[in-house]
Parts: C-alpha cells; sequence; structure tokens
C-alpha cells in the first residue's frame, strides 16, 4: 500500500510493518502444569510497558506462568507484545476473576506465596520454598489488602537512596533473579 494508506492504518512507530492478529488468548488456571517451580501473580498492575518487561523477565528467568486479575487490570495489548520482545509466545498467561481464590488453588497444591512490599523481610535473608508464587503489586499502590493478606510471607528489597520504592518491573527483576531457592 502507498504511505499514506500504511500510516492510517496504524498510530505510532511501526517500523514499516503491520501485522494483524487475533486477541491474545489467556489460559485457564486450571490446567497450569502443577509440577512448576516459580509462579508469577501481578496484582492490579496497570502499565503494560511493566507487563512486557515482567514477561520479558520471566521468560529469561524460566519462568513460564503469570497470574493476572481480569479486571482493574494491564491486559495483553499490542503494547505489552511489543515490550515483551518475542517473550509472550514462551510465557502462559492466566486470567482469573479473584486473585484470593486463585492464591487459596495454588496454596492447596503445595505452593508458599511471596507478596513483594516495602515492609518485609530482606529477601536475601528469607529461606524460599520449593514451590513458590511471587506476588507484585501495583505501581501506584503496591499489593491489595486481599492479597496481601493472602501471601505467607512478605519480602522486601533494601532500599539506600532517597527513593523509596522501584519501578514494578525492576523490583521483579531483582527478586526473580535474587530469590535463591
Amino acid at each position: 500500500v502507498d504511505r499514506k494508506k500504511f500510516d492510517s492504518l496504524a498510530q505510532g512507530n511501526t517500523q514499516g510493518i503491520i501485522l494483524e492478529v487475533n486477541e491474545y488468548e489467556y489460559k485457564d488456571l486450571k490446567e497450569m502444569d502443577l509440577s512448576l517451580k516459580k509462579v508469577v501473580v501481578l496484582d492490579h498492575l496497570e502499565d503494560p510497558h511493566n507487563f512486557g518487561a515482567i514477561i520479558r523477565t520471566c521468560e529469561a528467568s524460566g519462568v513460564k506462568a503469570i497470574i493476572i486479575p481480569k479486571d482493574r487490570s494491564v491486559n495483553v495489548n499490542s503494547t505489552v507484545m511489543k515490550t515483551s520482545t518475542g517473550a509472550l509466545e514462551y510465557v502462559d498467561i492466566y486470567e482469573v476473576a479473584n486473585l484470593k481464590n486463585a492464591l487459596e488453588y495454588l496454596k492447596k497444591n503445595g505452593y508458599f506465596v511471596y507478596g513483594a512490599e516495602a515492609d518485609g523481610k530482606l529477601y536475601d535473608t528469607v529461606s524460599y520454598s520449593e514451590k513458590m508464587v511471587l506476588v507484585v503489586g501495583s505501581e501506584g499502590h503496591g499489593l491489595s489488602r486481599i492479597v496481601r493478606d493472602s501471601c505467607d510471607e512478605i519480602i522486601s528489597i533494601p532500599m539506600y537512596g532517597h527513593v523509596n520504592s522501584l519501578n514494578a518491573s525492576v523490583s521483579f527483576g531483582v527478586l526473580i533473579y535474587g530469590i535463591k531457592n
């Protein structure tokens, strides 16, 4: 197609390529491989760039499953796909109606749930379970109360500077690579 038509088909930097794809198909939690050693839960994450970066870090670190809530959360969209740079093809995303129920299901199947929050035990001083869930909260609010209450342990990253928090995807990267189990 000519340049004018091409530019009318998409917004942003296309790098000269436009591809139409079907909407992302989320997995059903009841079909998850319960022998996985690490599962990630994102508690109402809102930024598609953070989500894409977390997917990419999951794939690079060997994590195969991410659980997100159906409501009040970023979903898999074109920004997430682009930011994940292909990693979305290797990490399953499970969308659930209720995070508390999802965490209870995982606990019943042998997982120990660690929530990332500023006031927890320093992550590098904790002995981790063989089967674990790492829960990361939203950018502005952290963990919701109900999800925090569902965690078995709260862990945190030490902060030595003047700022009191890190970007959600940066925090996730520090934790997923720093947790030894």
